[in-house]
């Protein structure tokens, strides 16, 4: 997938410094599998310059980080290596940050530590390799992190969103969307999606009768 993003992201002219009045770090996680979109879709959204840690793949990464047999990864040449850091400001008290988990399976291990803390989560999956987003929803599911599924567009698929829901066993009250990880309005869509599903969840717990004491 080329990683050019459709519109300049607030990495030059329009950066913005975090204010003295913003005191509400809100923590968002992006995971999914090797080559999903991640840190592309974390760089087209953040208003800074994002932190990652990208490398380049070697030789001696061959037979682990192997992109050849995968459909549309033969020409990947680096991958995350322990996560992408990016910011957007929602509002005067309050920060959006935004981390890009691995995708490969050995930096998994780094995983339930990302999630800590975590205020929710976006599953990113690439429609031609859904079986690499299975991993990511059995541990936020494990973790009790709520999440939101976004299909990333990779020239178009051959499947409804419906058809996606049945083949990742999505609970009916998980959000699923689509996106374009390079597009900074589709990004900013997808972390829209996640704020208004955590909010309705909120609101769901606050109206719900309390159990009664024995």
């Amino acid at each position: 997938m080329d990683s050019a993003i459709s519109e300049r992201s607030a990495t030059g002219a329009t950066r913005r410094e975090l204010t003295a009045t913003a005191d509400n770090g809100l923590k968002i996680v992006v995971v999914g599998g090797f080559g999903v979109g991640k840190t592309t879709l974390v760089r087209s959204v953040s208003e800074i310059r994002p932190l990652n840690t990208e490398e380049t793949m070697t030789q001696a990464g061959q037979g682990i980080d192997e992109t050849g047999g995968l459909e549309g990864l033969g020409g990947k040449t680096s991958t995350t290596v322990a996560f992408d850091f990016g910011r957007i400001t929602l509002d005067a008290h309050n920060i959006l940050y935004l981390f890009g988990a691995p995708g490969q399976e050995r930096f998994w291990f780094l995983w339930d530590r990302l999630f800590s803390g975590t205020l929710g989560a976006v599953v990113l999956v690439d429609p031609r390799r859904l079986e690499d987003s299975w991993y990511a929803i059995d541990r936020l599911e494990h973790h009790g992190t709520p999440f939101i599924v976004a299909r990333n567009d990779f020239g178009g698929s051959a499947h409804t969103l419906d058809q996606l829901r049945e083949a990742l066993d999505l609970d009916p009250g998980v959000p699923l969307v689509d996106c374009d990880a390079r597009s900074r309005e589709s990004s900013k869509d997808v972390l829209i999606t996640l704020v208004e599903h955590l909010q309705s969840l909120y609101a769901a717990q606050r109206h719900a009768p309390q159990e009664t004491a024995q």
